[in-house]
């Protein structure tokens, strides 16, 4: 009888201890549409601030409590291909396609460096634990540690010189770096020093290598990921890399494939408590996720068919997932079940009707069958002080060697409320002020200089950001990032993609050509539009247009503030526009 009560006892205590739910998402919870096309994404380390690189270079970052829009900035002209936050969540640093790496002030938007490299950036990660150094990894190039205090840069050793597909990745506290090349080589190298700690190769079978595509970290416990060109992920136990040394042969934990398919991974990482890995496949939006101890699959997220998926985001905290495909970025979550019985202590959800004997004193203004409350127990909570100043911290914000948050750590942005018409500089001086105040030289010659703009927070001028110069050693310099197309193949190039640079007037730009008209032209007055009248006046750099053979000249006219029929057109040459009167027949 008693092993029966302790095992009817136990049945109650087990699952307890397990977790309450899944904490992998289970369907679409919504997407976010940066107007521009998003390509990648990454979270701050608490979650609560989502960054966005977009093909026209600006970085959007979405509050991820409200899902709106917390701040952009516009970072780069061609396409931001990786983003990365610091620890403390105050900076940001961006690559874009035309090799230039970029470090932002999140909460000014300005941008502190920049350093040009000669060839594209493939991927580029903060050191976990100090913010002056940043590893970056370019085309065709071993990998490159930066310093940015001194602009300084480490160009880390590799395996073979001959080999230059290199990934890195930093592991979970920044001690030691992982690098992987096209044959399947790993080395382990210290941070400070560079010098090999561990290395191992990973084969297929017997001596076939494959080609490492990316190296990721879990947030928690010593465990990474490979994934390899063979489309299988492979968990590595990070202190046994270490314990075996170099050119040791460790087994991975897990081994995680699509069997039937036979899927390519675009991009892997781990969830928030490193018990779950996702990867996106790379020939559709689709979403595999495993649970890392068993190695089993246990969701796979399908998103709109014919999409093809850029990148994939776990939350640092919760279980949802951001990916991006076709431009939109994809929230992924738990389906959210109403459960009405918390709202109160008292309150219960009923399946059906449920008889209801009402107290004899339920509705007595007083209770005269109460009893009378203990008056040790009341006088001693009310004796106890309660501490309301001291916040607790997070568990799931420290680090397993940390007891205390970061009270300097960046969480939210502040948002400026939106008027719908602001007065114009309502408490500074008016804009005549320093027209008035410099001298009459100094007016006369305004418009050839260049005045330094307040920044927006009221503060000093902005100062342009420093940019230095990277030299690698044989390193081509003609590389074009995946994003863009292939090298040599001119037909098989995409559209350069960013914002569109003025044409600043040369014909080689103009995107519309007239084409030659053969035949008799009637005579064109110059002189009725020269400087006299009210359009701008003809020269040699604006030379008169020639006017169609079977209109009369009484429909041209100049227009003296054309507006461009495309962002490539022209905005400093006058455009010739046709004004119908009443008298004329209608032209078809």
């Amino acid at each position: 009888m008693l092993c029966e009560s302790v095992s009817h006892h136990c049945l109650f205590v087990i699952p307890l201890l397990e977790s309450f739910g899944q904490n992998y998402p289970e369907e679409a919870d919504g997407t976010l549409d940066c107007i521009s096309m998003a390509l990648t994404c990454t979270f701050n380390r608490w979650g609560t601030l989502l960054a966005v690189g977009c093909n026209d270079g600006r970085i959007v970052i979405w509050d991820f409590l409200t899902r709106g829009i917390a701040k952009i900035i516009s970072a780069h002209i061609h396409p931001v291909c990786s983003l990365c936050w610091s620890r403390d969540g105050h900076k940001l640093v961006s690559a874009s396609t035309d090799n230039i790496v970029s470090q932002w002030d999140v909460l000014t938007g300005d941008c502190d460096q920049r350093f040009r490299f000669p060839s594209p950036i493939l991927k580029l990660q903060y050191h976990p634990r100090d913010m002056d150094k940043v590893l970056v990894c370019p085309m065709k190039s071993a990998p490159v540690l930066l310093t940015l205090s001194d602009s300084k840069h480490v160009v880390l050793p590799v395996d073979d010189d001959s080999d230059l597909n290199v990934v890195a990745a930093f592991d979970r506290r920044g001690e030691y770096i992982y690098t992987g090349n096209a044959k399947g080589k790993i080395l382990v190298l210290n941070t400070n020093t560079q010098e090999l700690v561990a290395s191992f190769r990973v084969t297929t079978g017997t001596s076939n290598t494959t080609a490492i595509k990316s190296i990721e970290f879990a947030r928690k416990g010593s465990c990474f990921l490979i994934n390899t060109a063979d489309r299988i992920i492979r968990v590595y136990d990070g202190r046994e890399i270490l314990t075996c040394g170099r050119d040791g042969e460790p087994e991975p934990m897990q081994k995680l494939q699509d069997l039937v398919n036979r899927t390519p991974w675009k991009r892997c990482c781990f969830s928030g408590d490193g018990e779950y890995i996702v990867a996106g496949s790379a020939r559709q939006h689709a979403l595999y996720i495993w649970e890392k101890s068993i190695g089993n699959l246990v969701k796979i997220l399908h998103g709109t068919r014919g999409e093809l998926l850029l990148d994939v985001a776990w939350h640092p905290v919760r279980p949802i997932i951001a990916s991006i495909s076709s431009g939109v970025v994809s929230i992924w979550a738990q389906n959210q079940v109403e459960n009405w019985s918390a709202f109160a202590p008292d309150f219960k959800e009923l399946d059906e009707n449920v008889e209801y004997e009402e107290r004899e004193s339920e509705f007595d203004i007083e209770d005269e069958d109460k009893s009378e409350p203990e008056q040790t127990g009341a006088d001693a909570a009310e004796d106890e002080e309660v501490d309301v100043t001291t916040v607790d911290p997070i568990v799931a914000f420290c680090s397993s060697d940390e007891e205390l948050e970061d009270y300097k750590a960046l969480l939210y942005l502040p948002i400026a409320p939106e008027v719908e018409d602001p007065e114009e500089n309502p408490f500074g001086p008016p804009p005549d002020a320093s027209v008035q105040a410099s001298g009459p030289e100094d007016a006369l010659a305004g418009g050839d200089k260049k005045q330094r703009q307040p920044s927006s927070e009221g503060g000093p001028a902005k100062k342009k950001a420093r940019t230095t110069t990277i030299e690698l050693q044989g390193v081509p310099s003609d590389e074009v990032h995946p994003l863009l197309g292939v090298k040599g193949d001119g037909k098989s190039k995409k559209k350069t993609a960013g914002r569109p640079k003025g044409s600043k007037g040369k014909d080689k730009d103009f995107p519309f050509r007239p084409k030659p008209y053969r035949g008799e032209r009637p005579s064109f007055p110059v002189e009725a539009l020269g400087s006299s009248g009210p359009g701008p006046s003809l020269s040699p750099k604006h030379p008169p247009p020639t006017p169609h053979p079977t209109l009369p000249l009484s429909l041209y006219c100049f227009h003296p503030t054309p507006t461009p029929p495309n962002p490539h057109s022209f905005t400093d040459r006058p455009q010739l526009v046709v004004k119908p009167q009443s008298g004329d027949q209608d032209i078809e």
